[in-house]
């Protein structure tokens, strides 16, 4: 299966993911995290006037994220079917400025369900997918469904990117599942407002360096959250940590750089993803194999770096 544009998998289908083409694919990718000090309450003008804040200031960014229910706070009541109506102001913000944008996540109403859904909307203006968050944070997120499927994304001259939603990363199965059907970044919008973020840093510092990926945990500040974004590389290098309020985060994905860590491993070290690869080790806690992977077979073999 070929992922173009934006796929959603089902989770039993994870083994069906491709190895992303990267010959001709520019080294880097500017991606702007907006930490926005919001309240609950519609928040979709302001979240347009720092959108094209962004576009003015920083040219070369191609893709605004924003944290985990921003748009509406964390209130089921704002549900709304998508497409629907702040959907499509979201669509014609991306489009307007010409942006790849990961808005953070909207209450999703399906039926008779609701889920947390992350849309994926492209410079064109078109959601090419939704995520659902696999986890929501139980028993607290109350009568919010589970999502189902892992969604991966590819960016012509870039690379591929996964997304998950703030209590996903609490289970490393979502990141690991994400790299294995090809993600090179992982954006993570979140809201958190308790004493725990500093284990979620660590969580997102430890999700980078095992999965060699860069991981963008975008969180929310105000009235909503407590800040304290951070971004790693596929290092688990710490490439900034946010304050607790409103911040605009700017900063290039260096593909190059993070294919190399995969190739040679990070400063020449390990190289976690070939190891988990070639291990035939049958998991007590699914009774199962590591399910094939064309994205990890495509890493070469595991051998010392040559000088």
């Amino acid at each position: 299966m070929r992922l173009l544009a934006g796929t959603n998998v089902r989770g039993n289908d994870a083994s069906q993911g491709q190895a992303l083409e990267t010959s001709g694919h520019a080294p880097c990718f500017g991606i702007a995290g907006l930490q926005l000090a919001y309240g609950p309450g519609d928040n979709l003008a302001r979240i347009a006037a720092e959108v094209g804040a962004v576009a003015r200031r920083f040219p070369w960014v191609r893709m605004v994220l924003l944290g985990e229910l921003c748009g509406f706070g964390a209130n089921p009541d704002h549900a709304q079917c998508l497409p629907g109506q702040a959907e499509d102001f979201l669509c014609d913000l991306a489009r307007r400025h010409d942006l790849w944008l990961v808005p953070g996540s909207l209450y999703e109403r399906s039926e008779d369900l609701v889920y947390n859904t992350t849309p994926v909307i492209n410079p064109s203006g078109k959601v090419i997918a939704r995520y659902r968050k696999l986890y929501p944070f139980a028993p607290y997120e109350r009568n919010v469904a589970a999502g189902e499927d892992f969604v991966v994304f590819d960016v012509p001259d870039a690379g591929r990117f996964g997304i998950s939603i703030c209590y996903d990363m609490w289970f490393p199965e979502t990141t690991r599942s994400l790299i294995s059907l090809g993600a090179e970044v992982i954006l993570h919008p979140t809201m958190t407002n308790t004493i725990d973020r500093d284990v979620e840093i660590a969580i997102a510092r430890a999700s980078a360096a095992t999965n060699q990926c860069y991981f963008v945990d975008v969180n929310v500040a105000g009235d909503l959250g407590i800040g304290q974004s951070v971004i790693c590389g596929p290092g688990g290098e710490v490439i900034h940590q946010a304050g607790v309020g409103r911040e605009v985060m700017a900063f290039e994905v260096d593909f190059a750089y993070l294919r190399r860590c995969r190739e040679r491993g990070w400063h020449g070290l390990g190289q976690p993803l070939k190891s988990f690869r070639d291990h035939p080790v049958v998991f007590p806690a699914y009774a199962a194999a590591r399910a094939p992977s064309a994205a990890l077979n495509a890493l070469g073999s595991l051998q010392l770096p040559d000088a």
